[in-house]
């Protein structure tokens, strides 16, 4: 309250210093003084902070003869706009609102100066200079003062024309403004209009916005109608730079509606769009202009054309007649986000010109409100009803609510959503002001502004920061450019059979913080003003027939082209390239490689990961069973190491599938060489083990015995697997598999395939791992008939035996297996020899230690019989 008081105490001293020297300057040598006042129609609440408002309240302006042969008089509104003055009472509104909010600017109270533009730039002017230089039209804030509020900063304008050049000034000012229905483009160039904001998305949004609609139905062949003033151009502008940015489509035409009736120029429009082939149009246009273009639409008898409307015409309920509806009906278009203000409705009623929470000095504007509407007469605050006695009196809410008004229509809130989005924004960018501590404020060292000398750039930085979500839900923010977080409503216009017009919120578009746009769209609502009540198909020129080609146009888009019969001179196609079933044309070859998702790759990925999980399985038996004679016979180590090394060998069959790449196929050769490697001398230690023990069972035959100690055993494996793995070192850096698409094997496809590199090498690393086996296969057949119960001998005999069969047949079914059937030749001949391995080697064991539990006995084990001849 105190803060309140002194701000009235300053205002007043400000006001008579100013007049004070005024008239000091009359009496001096000098005449000095104030060019003329600007005499200006609007609304005036006092408060802590006022905030200034600029609305199109009145249509039209008449002005006195310019012969300057006196002074010339102020201009006059006439016109009275309803929807205007819903737009500025819904700031009154929202500024009533935030002063009983007790969580919102606690102890603060809002005010406001709003002023009616007439639609007229140069009122407009009018109307910002009062706020920024305090030369208005000076009325009454309180009972004790008079004089020029402080704006700190305003709402407005609804033209974006008009709001480029207030802004302009603004600017030198740093006075926050914040639109709610200036859409253009240019306006987010932060260097022009660097403390300019909205509350409505940017025409580039709107573009991008409605280019998302066209490329969800696939026109690519669209015409494009503009209004020629700056919202039409910039948005041309970026119509044409975002479609040749996506590459997405061709403009049919661009064409100009011009200011005014120019009836020729319109006819012409008309005319063309009445010859071109698209069947889609696109109109950035305001009303007015949509008026005079559908005239000669109708006089021309234009069908068959889906329009898209731009969010300046998409809701116009002036268009929505029996005669417009016939060409019109089925249109798409984005639309203002809607939203819904909870008492509103009994706020407007509540506006009468005797109430007392307007300024009594200057109601004009509610005076010229219930004038058009009740033709109500004021006299000295009373009312009477025009051409009755003044016993008929306006009484106010009664006469209000029983008046069926466009006024109280409250159920398509838009740009006054918008309006009520803006004063909400500057309500919180000085909520953020309040809530500065200082010495960690943002200013100069760390300072923060006062309330009483807060300057409009600071505000500024605030405003910039704003983030809060209306009790709508809609997140409100501003980006570095000043626009708000963009949302847009998809509306479709449907005629019904009744003749009325219904214009249905069929989805929305929005761009997310990802800068990503995202368009929901319910296509079972979208009424299509067609026969087939199915999208429209528009192209400039329709594909090309078998046995012709297309020809660009000269001085045509892309999009546009004739079609002209093939030479009869054949070319051939690129290696990458195969002619189509009409050979007009080449088109890619598919590419063949093993893939995990046919079939075959398929099964090939099941069976090694089921090898591969068996080895789990039989490693935890052993494990639990690893005190048992039948796991501790013939050294249990090697047999560990074995089940590791085929697990390896199962998994190394994955890098054989999938799309060959140079890491893939430097690796599964490597891989597949050194775990095969690294089973098979395991089970060759194994095997001389077992024929080391039965000769030192015999006497004299235990001086052997030494050379075959767990460390020998340990030594030998590592010694034989380091000689592959420098076999794969020496292979991989001299000559390394490579990755190579091969068009020699068939003529319509590439086999995508692994070169082996080196042959040598190839070739080295399957004979050491042969070399091996074979080893193998005959020291265990040395000892297939040693006299113990349980001969592992036989075992690894028979597994080496099918192992090297396995790998023998592999190599010429792998030599005459072109493409993609030689790599799973090869990770056939993989997992049949690790399942051969496995179940060969431990399938015995695992029978005995589960089933046969008995016979897990040393005794059992050792039992001696006769020796087979």
């Amino acid at each position: 309250m105190r803060a309140h008081n002194e701000s009235h105490l300053f205002i007043c001293v400000c006001l008579f210093v100013f007049s004070f020297s005024s008239h000091l300057s009359l009496t001096g040598p000098f005449n000095c003084t104030s060019q003329r006042k600007l005499n200006l129609d609007g609304m005036h609440k006092f408060g802590d902070v006022i905030l200034g408002g600029i609305f199109a309240i009145n249509y039209y302006t008449a002005s006195s003869e310019l012969y300057f042969t006196s002074e010339p008089d102020d201009p006059i509104c006439h016109g009275f706009d309803i929807r205007g003055f819903r737009q500025a009472q819904t700031m009154a509104f929202a500024v009533d609102e935030i002063n009983r909010n007790s969580k919102l600017l606690p102890n603060i109270s809002l005010g406001y100066s709003l002023y009616d533009s007439c639609f007229k730039l140069g009122i407009s002017f009018r109307a910002a200079l009062s706020m920024t230089s305090g030369r208005g039209e000076p009325f009454k804030l309180n009972e004790s003062c008079y004089g020029n509020p402080p704006v700190l900063g305003i709402v407005g304008d609804s033209s974006s024309t008009r709001t480029i050049a207030i802004s302009s000034i603004l600017s030198l000012y740093s006075l926050p403004m914040v639109s709610y229905f200036a859409t253009c483009s240019c306006l987010s160039d932060r260097r022009q209009f660097p403390s300019f904001f909205r509350t409505i998305p940017s025409d580039a949004f709107q573009v991008r916005a409605m280019l998302q609609i066209l490329r969800r139905f696939g026109w690519t062949w669209v015409g494009l109608v503009i209004s020629d003033d700056d919202y039409g151009r910039h948005t041309a502008q970026s119509f044409q730079s975002d479609l040749a940015k996506s590459g997405g489509g061709c403009l049919a035409y661009l064409e100009v509606l011009p200011w005014g009736h120019n009836v020729a120029e319109i006819q012409r429009i008309v005319d063309r769009m009445k010859k071109s082939t698209s069947r889609v149009v696109t109109v950035f246009a305001h009303t007015s202009n949509m008026l005079d273009l559908m005239e000669e639409v109708v006089k021309q008898n234009v069908t068959g054309l889906q329009w898209i409307a731009s969010e300046a015409w998409s809701t116009a309920k002036v268009l929505h007649t029996p005669t417009y509806m016939h060409f019109l009906a089925g249109t798409l278009g984005i639309a203002i986000r809607r939203g819904e203000l909870p008492g509103l409705r009994d706020f407007l009623l509540t506006i009468r010109p005797d109430n007392d929470t307007l300024s009594t000095q200057d109601n004009t504007l509610v005076k010229q409100f219930w004038e058009h509407i009740f033709r109500c007469k004021f006299v000295s605050g009373w009312t009477e009803m025009e051409g009755q006695t003044q016993e008929r009196l306006c009484t106010g809410n009664e006469v209000l609510r029983n008046k069926e008004t466009e006024f109280l229509d409250l159920s398509n809130l838009r740009p006054e959503y918008n309006v009520y989005k803006a004063v909400y924004a500057l309500a919180h960018a000085l909520h953020e002001h309040l809530q500065c501590v200082p010495g960690s404020g943002p200013f100069k060292g760390q300072s923060c502004a006062r309330l009483q000398g807060l300057e409009p750039w600071q505000l500024v930085y605030y405003l910039q920061r704003v983030n809060f979500t209306t009790d709508f839900g809609d997140q409100v923010s501003f980006d570095e450019n000043g626009d708000v977080l963009p949302i847009y409503d998809v509306m479709n216009w449907r005629w019904l059979p009744d003749g009325i017009t219904e214009v249905t919120n069929v989805g929305d578009v929005k761009e997310m913080a990802s800068k990503r746009i995202d368009l929901n769209l319910d296509e079972d609502k979208i009424f299509w003003n067609f026969e087939s009540k199915k999208p429209p198909r528009s192209v400039c020129s329709e594909s090309c027939p078998p046995g012709t080609r297309m020809a660009i146009k000269k001085g045509e888009p892309v999009c546009c082209f004739d079609c002209i019969p093939y030479s009869t001179e054949c070319t051939s196609c690129p290696d990458d390239f195969w002619s189509n079933i009409q050979r007009d044309q080449c088109v890619p070859k598919s590419k063949e490689f093993l893939s995990y998702v046919e079939p075959l790759g398929i099964s090939f990925t099941t069976a090694s990961l089921l090898g591969a999980l068996l080895c789990t399985i039989v490693l935890g038996i052993f494990t639990h069973h690893r005190t048992t004679p039948v796991v501790r016979a013939n050294n249990s180590e090697l047999s560990f190491l074995i089940l590791l090394s085929l697990k390896l060998c199962f998994l190394c069959s994955l890098f054989f599938i999938g799309k060959p790449m140079l890491w893939t196929c430097q690796l599964r050769h490597a891989a597949f060489g050194i775990s095969f490697v690294l089973c098979v001398s395991c089970i060759l230690v194994k095997t001389m083990v077992v024929l080391a023990v039965f000769k030192a069972s015999k006497p004299g035959g235990d001086r052997g015995l030494k050379w075959f100690g767990v460390m020998q055993q340990r030594g030998t494996v590592v010694f034989l697997t380091l000689i592959q793995a420098a076999v794969c070192i020496t292979w991989l850096v001299s000559s390394s598999p490579a990755p190579n698409e091969n068009t020699k094997y068939y003529s319509d496809r590439i086999v995508v395939e692994c070169l082996v590199g080196s042959t040598v090498g190839f070739g080295v690393l399957l004979g050491y791992i042969g070399l091996l086996a074979i080893l193998s296969f005959l020291l265990a057949f040395l000892a297939r008939n040693l006299p113990d119960n349980f001969n592992e001998a036989k075992f690894i005999t028979f597994s080496t035996l099918v192992f090297c069969a396995v790998w023998i047949a592999f190599i010429p079914a792998y030599i005459n297996s072109p493409g993609k059937y030689a790599d799973a030749v090869e990770v056939f001949a993989i997992l049949a020899s690790s399942f051969v391995l496995l179940l060969a080697l431990f399938g015995p064991k695992c029978y005995i230690i589960l089933l046969k539990p008995e016979k897990n006995t040393k005794k059992a084990l050792m039992g001696r019989g006769s020796p087979r001849s």
